[in-house]
């Protein structure tokens, strides 16, 4: 008994106190319901005097007099009476007294506007009929009676453009239903994994079959064995990035007739398979590697040196710091049947390298971008020696060129169908306007000559014509626009309005021409209208606001 008493003196808690505040507060709280009921008893008895149409009250309008009377009944309102301002019956007055108070902060407990009850505020209780808050069983029920939200009308997907592209790369660009072959195809691609043999599909086919795997990220060793046949002599990885070192030995291994290999994103084919390539009977006529650049010069020498004689094309991608200058030494001297040269994205080729490619005698198609400066002399080399051969001509990135190498083309090139020569700071107006004019060489197909401009940061108005501009535009046009089936001048921001009008005004048309690239043209805005009147002939027209990828047909 004394440690209970000690532990309650210790709190300072006296029982006997703590009783009577008890009583107290019952004893309030009966008097005061009392005094409710006797207030509701006599104003009922009143009501009984006039008989009045009883009406049915819905619970939100039950709700709404229970605030106003509960309005009436605080002291703001007779705190107003007391000052003597005159209060009417309507709405608005109720609730302005009643909205007075502000709302509980979040957290806080709050009696329910409704039903009275007591319940903890959260960002989500919601505002009752006159500006109270709401527990969920209320909130609820008054949701149901006033219909849940619409839901936002949905509408038809638009046709995106990354769509568009998606379906041009499975070859359904066109709107409407695919043909039953697309169909066809599409459906084998959805359920490879189920597949065991491509059977007797036509090569165009199986084409389509890899592009779309690789689209969706599907080729890997096991897939890889649908397209491996004894006697298959084309085989494309549009996508290797899954496939491993085994995988590409295992092409070798189960088609040894293979003629012609085309690999992209090929990280995995290494040294290891360079070697057995090497070893094997395999006699490639055309070989395509992009990213493989773990092979280094002494490898891929050593394949030249057995397999340099057969090849009859050449392209080799992303080679990092390998495939240098003594790689570029064995081509002049192992592969003399070499028609087709294709390096990009090289970071070890140098000028001296350069020179062995004039010595190709049977070159028809070249593909060059550097990453290593250059200097001009090496190129005019390559076309005064091999130029009269050649059908396509591709130079990318390499700035310093200067008018010598387009006086060389315009004296020596007399085949070409396809001329890029991209991202130039040297050439000049004059320079393209002399390559055009009275030029020996047939109507170009494909002409790429975008970013050949003048750098804005030296001088704004351009004042030595470096670049394409009107000049070389108009010549350009008139040799080749009446066969020019793609045109790119993306960024040769010199060429004048006035040109574009010449060019595209009435009478002059260009019915071969399909594609056209003006893109970031200071002069170029609402040519297409011109375009469109002056290519009514052309089929598939396509103005292009941005630059498309470079294709692999260098």
């Amino acid at each position: 008994m004394y440690s209970h008493q000690s532990q309650y003196s210790s709190h300072n808690i006296d029982a006997n106190r703590i009783r009577r505040d008890a009583e107290a507060r019952r004893n309030a709280a009966q008097a005061s319901w009392e005094a409710e009921t006797s207030r509701v008893q006599s104003d009922e008895a009143e009501l009984e005097e006039e008989p009045i149409q009883e009406t049915v009250l819905t619970k939100r309008e039950k709700a709404t007099t229970r605030a106003r009377e509960k309005a009436k009944a605080s002291k703001a309102f007779q705190r107003a009476q007391k000052k003597g301002v005159d209060f009417s019956d309507s709405d608005d007055v109720d609730e302005d007294l009643y909205g007075a108070t502000s709302l509980p902060k979040i957290g806080q407990f709050e009696n329910c506007q409704i039903c009275a009850i007591r319940f903890s505020v959260t960002p989500y209780s919601r505002t009752g009929p006159d500006g109270g808050l709401l527990c969920i069983k209320c909130t609820k029920e008054l949701d149901d009676e006033e219909g849940r939200p619409r839901k936002k009308r949905k509408t038809a997907a638009r046709y995106n453009r990354r769509k568009i592209e998606s379906e041009r790369l499975e070859g359904a660009s066109g709107r409407g239903a695919r043909d039953l072959v697309s169909q066809c195809v599409s459906t084998l691609a959805n359920n490879v994994h189920q597949a065991e043999d491509f059977g007797d599909l036509p090569p165009v086919l199986v084409d389509k079959l890899a592009q779309l795997l690789s689209k969706r990220r599907m080729l890997d060793s096991r897939t890889l064995d649908l397209f491996l046949k004894p006697g298959v002599a084309n085989i494309t990885a549009y996508d290797g990035a899954k496939l491993k070192s085994d995988d590409y030995i295992r092409i070798f291994q189960v088609a040894p007739g293979i003629k012609h290999l085309r690999l992209r994103n090929a990280i995995q084919f290494k040294e290891k398979v360079m070697d057995y390539l090497t070893a094997s009977t395999v006699e490639l006529e055309s070989l395509s590697l992009h990213g493989a650049n773990l092979i280094d010069d002494e490898h891929w020498t050593s394949f030249l040196m057995a397999k340099g004689s057969h090849l009859r094309s050449l392209k080799v991608y992303h080679t990092d710091v390998s495939f240098g200058d003594e790689v570029m030494r064995s081509i002049k001297d192992l592969c003399p049947n070499l028609t087709r040269l294709k390096i990009c994205h090289n970071q070890k080729v140098t000028s001296a390298g350069l020179y062995h490619i004039a010595s190709l005698k049977h070159l028809q198609h070249l593909s060059l971008e550097l990453y290593k400066p250059t200097i001009t002399e090496p190129y005019v080399e390559i076309i005064t020696h091999v130029g009269a051969n050649l059908k396509t001509l591709s130079l990318v990135g390499i700035p310093h060129l200067d008018d010598s190498l387009l006086h060389a083309i315009h004296t020596h090139c007399t085949s070409l169908s396809k001329l890029r020569l991209k991202r130039n700071e040297s050439f000049t107006d004059a320079a393209f306007a002399a390559l055009f004019t009275r030029w020996r060489n047939p109507a170009l197909r494909i002409v790429d000559l975008g970013e050949c401009r003048h750098v804005d940061s030296l001088t704004l108005d351009n004042p030595d014509s470096v670049g394409l501009c009107s000049s070389g535009f108009e010549a350009l046009m008139a040799h080749s626009g009446r066969h020019l089936g793609s045109l790119n001048l993306l960024s040769c921001r010199h060429i004048e309005r006035a040109a574009f009008e010449r060019v595209f005004e009435e009478g002059k048309t260009y019915p071969e021409l399909e594609t056209v690239d003006l893109s970031d043209g200071e002069e170029s805005k609402g040519v297409w209208v011109l375009w469109g009147e002056g290519c009514e002939g052309a089929e598939g027209e396509e103005f292009v606001g941005e630059s498309e990828c470079e294709g692999d047909d260098d």
